[in-house]
C-alpha cells in the first residue's frame, strides 16, 4: 500500500513538472516586501510601574490576562501567514513595522511563533507614557542591517513616540525606512495638530539629511501618522502628493503617496467612513529603475474577511469602545512590494 501511494505521489509530482510552462534561464524576480501595521495595543499583561498601562492587566477595566494575549499572538501570526499564503506575494514580509507595541520582549514572542522564518528585531524605547512604541524587524536571509537610530519629537506637555530611522541592504542595494506613530487627534483635531505637525519637521529632516548625503537614496517613510494625505503635516511640511511625475520632476522635493489612485478601503474606520491614515510614502529614489523600486500596483492595504467585522464596515478590532471583541486590530496592515533593480 505504501509501495503504491508512493509510486502516485511520484506521478503527481512528475505531472506538474510536464505541465509547467516553459520558461527558460528566465531569473525570478527579486523583491523586498514590507509591512506596517498599528497592531492596537500589543501588550503583555503586567503592571509596568513605569508607564499608564494599568488598564492592560488581568485586574484593570479592559482585563488583560494571558489568554487574550495569546489569541492576540495568534491574530497577528494568521495574519502573517496570509501574506505568506497571497499568490501575490508568497513569502512572509522582509521588513515589518508594527506600531502600539508595549516593550521588546512581547514583540520578539509574539514573532517567535511563526513558522518559516526567524526574524531579528530593532526596538526604541520611547517615552511615550501610555508605554507605547514601534516594532521593526527584519528577516536576515534577505535583508542586512546597517544601522538604526531613534529621533525625540520635542513637545510642549506629553513626549509622544519616537521617529526610528534604519539601513538596509537587499541584493547588495542599500536603502532607508522612517517609521512615525505621531500624536493621535484625541479631543479635537485642530488642537492635536501642533504635534503631528512637530513630528512631521522631525521625519522630514531625517529624510533631508539622508537625500543631501545620497540624492537618489531610495527612503521608505512609513507609519501611523493619524492625518490624511491632504492635511498639512504630509502634504505641506513631508510634502507628499499623489502625482509621480511632480515628484520625478522636483528633485529631492516632494514624496510619492501610495495611496495614489488606490481603489480599495482605507486602513481605519472612524466616523462612518474609512480614512487613509496610515500611509508609504516614497522618495523619489524609489520611482526609479535603479536598486529598489515601486512598481504600479506596489502598495496594498491589505485585507480579507476575516480582518473585517460582523457589520462588514471596518477593521475587526481587539475592543470596541472599551469592549473586548477579540479581533485582530483596529487597523488594517499596509504592503509595499519593491523590486530589486541589478
Amino acid at each position: 500500500m505504501r509501495k503504491r501511494l508512493c509510486l502516485l505521489f511520484l506521478f503527481f509530482i512528475g505531472s506538474l513538472w510536464l505541465s509547467a510552462p516553459v520558461t527558460g534561464n528566465q531569473k525570478p524576480e527579486k523583491t523586498v516586501l514590507f509591512l506596517w501595521w498599528n497592531v492596537e495595543n500589543l501588550f503583555d499583561p503586567y503592571n509596568d510601574p513605569a508607564t499608564e498601562d494599568d488598564d492592560f492587566t488581568p485586574q484593570g477595566k479592559l482585563q488583560w490576562t494571558e489568554k487574550r494575549v495569546a489569541l492576540k499572538r495568534m491574530r497577528i501570526r494568521h495574519l502573517l501567514s496570509a501574506v505568506e499564503a497571497h499568490p501575490e506575494y508568497r513569502k512572509y514580509p522582509d521588513i515589518l513595522a508594527f506600531a502600539e507595541v508595549e516593550n521588546r520582549k512581547i514583540f520578539e514572542e509574539t514573532l517567535e511563533g511563526i513558522c518559516g522564518v526567524s526574524y531579528k528585531t530593532i526596538y526604541h524605547e520611547s517615552r511615550d507614557p501610555r508605554g507605547i512604541d514601534i516594532g521593526l524587524a527584519y528577516n536576515p536571509k534577505t535583508i542586512i542591517q546597517t544601522g538604526s537610530k531613534a529621533y525625540t519629537v520635542h513637545l510642549e506637555d506629553k513626549p509622544t513616540r519616537k521617529i526610528i530611522v534604519a539601513g538596509f541592504s537587499a541584493a547588495n542595494h542599500p536603502f532607508h525606512i522612517i517609521l512615525n506613530h505621531w500624536p493621535s487627534r484625541s479631543f479635537d483635531t485642530e488642537w492635536t495638530e501642533p504635534k503631528r505637525l512637530a513630528a512631521a519637521k522631525v521625519a522630514r529632516h531625517i529624510l533631508d539629511s539622508l537625500l543631501a548625503v545620497h540624492p537618489k537614496a531610495d527612503v521608505i517613510v512609513m507609519g501611523d501618522f493619524n492625518d490624511e494625505p491632504a492635511d498639512r503635516s504630509l502634504k505641506q511640511v513631508l510634502r507628499s502628493t499623489f502625482d509621480a511625475s511632480r515628484v520625478r520632476a522636483n528633485g529631492n522635493d516632494l514624496l510619492y503617496n501610495c495611496w495614489s489612485g488606490y481603489e480599495g478601503i482605507g486602513s481605519y474606520f472612524y466616523n462612518n467612513h474609512w480614512q487613509q491614515i496610515d500611509q508609504i510614502l516614497l522618495s523619489p529614489g524609489m520611482l526609479d529603475n535603479n536598486g529598489l523600486s515601486a512598481p504600479e500596483h506596489a502598495f496594498r492595504c491589505f485585507t480579507f474577511f476575516r480582518l473585517i467585522d460582523y457589520s462588514g464596515k471596518k477593521p475587526w478590532a481587539t475592543y470596541e469602545k472599551r469592549k473586548y471583541t477579540g479581533g485582530y486590530s483596529d487597523h488594517l496592515p499596509l504592503l509595499l512590494k519593491a523590486r530589486i533593480r541589478d
